[in-house]
């Protein structure tokens, strides 16, 4: 379950980066394609994001994590680039 959820960080933060991508830049320079990657990127990083924070709530269990480490695990997902580092310090030792 762990490789699972290594993976769906990994996806969180590219959807993210995508979504962000989609919203600062194609949104200014072709708003017939931002409107047409709006939902289907959107839908995908809402489902990722989800199941991020439902694996990392039931990890904790698991892995026997404190408090402190879900919530910093948790916090990655709301910003850019965390959940790469949260891969990196958190999941790869483990």
């Amino acid at each position: 379950m762990l490789k699972v959820f290594k993976n769906i960080a990994i996806l969180e933060g590219i959807s993210y980066l995508v979504l962000f991508f989609n919203m600062l830049y194609i949104k200014h320079s072709n708003i017939e394609l931002y409107h047409s990657l709006l939902n289907p990127l959107g839908m995908t990083h809402g489902l990722l994001f989800i199941g991020y924070v439902l694996l990392a709530v039931w990890l904790k269990k698991i892995q026997e994590w404190n408090n402190q480490t879900l919530i910093i695990i948790l916090g990655a997902s709301l910003l850019p680039f965390a959940t790469f580092y949260i891969e990196k310090k958190y999941l790869r030792k483990i």
